[in-house]
């Protein structure tokens, strides 16, 4: 019997994955009892260490509202991709959802700068 591993896509579909259960709020054990696995399972399908059978992946999409094709970037944009990683950081989600909410467009742009800034002093004293 020959095992097979996980691939870039498993790990990519488990970022999508992670990234519409953050963006809903959802823990992983809210989506876990939806589609009847363990938020452990969750976990692994997210990290890309398991694979997601077909019929589960219909259960997850369906629970997102989203079309199973999306699970795999079908149709994004060009560079859309390369979003995700950065929104499978810890409070990603959260820091955008906030940036979002404000309507002042001179705060949001204060906002941004403090942002920047916290980013260029965070390099200098890691690098």
């Amino acid at each position: 019997m020959t095992v097979k591993s996980t691939t870039d896509v498993d790990r990519a579909v488990g970022l999508r994955i992670a990234t519409l259960r953050k963006a809903k709020g959802l823990s992983q054990t809210d989506l876990g009892q939806h589609v009847g696995v363990t938020f452990q399972q969750i976990q692994k399908y997210e990290k890309g260490q398991n694979r997601i059978a077909s019929g589960r992946l219909q259960q997850i999409a369906q629970f997102f509202e989203v079309p199973m094709s999306a699970l795999f970037g079908e149709g994004e944009p060009q560079g859309q991709d390369e979003m995700f990683p950065f929104l499978a950081e810890p409070g990603a989600i959260e820091i955008l959802a906030a940036y979002a909410s404000i309507e002042d467009s001179d705060l949001r742009r204060d906002v941004l700068s403090i942002v920047r800034t916290a980013s260029r002093l965070s390099v200098r004293q890691t690098g």
